[in-house]
């Protein structure tokens, strides 16, 4: 969920940015450059592109809860270590949490239907003016993410 909050928010709180040649092997890739625990973003791989969270024993997803093999490749790319902000993990947790409890609902395109008799449904709509229409996660996080968005190139 961190990468789509960084992808929303246009900032990926770059620190470092290094481009070369990688290799992943065994699903571990050595980058000296970044510290134990810190989140790097690889960019132009043609496996392995996105977020996740420096081990020494292992890679872990962008929101650190479920260690992940990176796929084995060579690639000519960016990786950039990153220095997200504490608040920012955070709120990506709780962004996470909200789209598990609520990701059906938002994703249904009926706001109501009726199976009693004729049957008939309400399509949801985009929710200008209409409170029952369904919001997605950036809608409802927009303001606390704000502090930290950027312009987009």
């Amino acid at each position: 969920m961190l990468q789509q909050v960084c992808a929303f928010i246009h900032n990926y709180f770059i620190k470092a940015v290094h481009v070369g040649s990688y290799e992943i092997t065994d699903g571990m890739i050595s980058l000296p450059f970044v510290k134990e625990g810190q989140r790097f973003w690889i960019v132009s791989s043609d496996l392995n592109d996105g977020v996740y969270t420096y081990h020494s024993d292992g890679i872990k997803n962008d929101d650190d809860t479920v260690a992940v093999g990176l796929q084995d490749e060579t690639f000519a790319g960016t990786i950039c270590a990153l220095a997200v902000p504490p608040a920012v993990i955070a709120l990506s947790g709780e962004i996470k949490a909200w789209v598990e409890k609520y990701g059906d609902i938002v994703n249904n395109p009926y706001q109501s239907e009726n199976v009693i008799g004729v049957y008939s449904y309400t399509k949801a709509q985009s929710g200008n003016g209409n409170d029952s229409a369904p919001v997605s996660w950036q809608q409802v996080f927009a303001s606390r993410l704000n502090e930290w968005r950027k312009i987009a190139p």
